[in-house]
């Protein structure tokens, strides 16, 4: 476990860099090549690069930090990105607090705050075998001085439905204080998941892996309650037979699963419950 830091008195400007990298994941059924097409153009739709911007715009706020400039794209066939360079508000980041607890609940971006940024990549894919459909979202959120970019975190998860969230939070650099000494991390943390809300907790199953001697901490999450009809697009559980409901159910699970760890599975094995 880190050691309880003291409020530092610093020599100038801080100058560790603190970043939050994470992926988004949301997971439908599309039977058809014309429910996958529907299913590819709602996400477009819904992740647009101007929605996109308006929840990096939340995100630059919750974390205390001004807006600078703004760069957006919608690709084709589909996708978004968006930059966003942003500046720390000096009387909002004297009064914000590192310490773990959860800020608010509620493509790509950037931001700059300083030299920080924030961005967001969106890759909506289908599986023309299976009917299954993935929408990622790739998120970095990188800060400089007092702001810290956890405060952001339940807002996304809850703005982006995420179905599995994949987690990386690092510090890097020093700064040093007004007797010359280094610091390497300004702030005690053992634990992205202390950054979470008590709601957030309640609805994924999560993992730690984390490497505190490099001020590394790494968080997988992936919802606990399963419900085939919040997964299936231009069809509903009750209209599919027994086995229908069955074989999608395996399928979809298999996807989360597979995700989640990182790896492909063999026929065999056991699905997360």
């Amino acid at each position: 476990m880190p050691m309880t830091l003291k409020k530092l008195r610093l020599h100038g400007f801080n100058n560790l860099t603190k970043t939050l990298s994470f992926n988004i994941y949301d997971v439908c059924y599309a039977d058809s090549a014309e429910q996958r097409e529907a299913y590819i153009a709602y996400i477009d739709e819904a992740y647009n690069a101007a929605r996109l911007t308006a929840i990096l715009t939340d995100v630059a706020e919750i974390i205390g930090a001004n807006i600078l400039n703004i760069a957006h794209q919608d690709y084709e066939p589909q996708g978004a990105s968006v930059t966003m360079l942003i500046s720390e508000e000096g009387i909002v980041a004297e009064n914000l607090s590192n310490t773990a607890t959860p800020g608010p609940l509620p493509d790509a971006v950037v931001a700059h705050l300083d030299k920080s940024h924030i961005t967001v990549h969106t890759y909506p894919e289908t599986n023309p075998q299976t009917g299954i459909s993935t929408f990622r979202a790739d998120i970095d959120v990188s800060t400089c001085g007092r702001i810290s970019p956890l405060r952001a975190l339940n807002y996304l998860i809850h703005a982006l439905e995420s179905d599995i969230v994949i987690m990386d939070y690092r510090v890097r650099g020093f700064t040093r204080d007004v007797t010359g000494r280094k610091h390497f991390i300004d702030h005690n943390i053992s634990s992205i998941q202390n950054y979470l809300s008590k709601k957030t907790k309640n609805r994924y199953q999560m993992v730690d892996v984390n490497v505190y001697q490099e001020n590394l901490f790494h968080t997988k999450m992936v919802i606990k309650q399963f419900s085939l009809d919040h997964y299936l697009f231009c069809v509903e559980a009750k209209d599919l037979s027994p086995q229908e409901h069955q074989r999608i159910q395996k399928l979809l699970r298999r996807e989360l699963t597979e995700i989640f760890y990182g790896r492909n599975l063999g026929r065999n094995l056991e699905f997360m419950d």
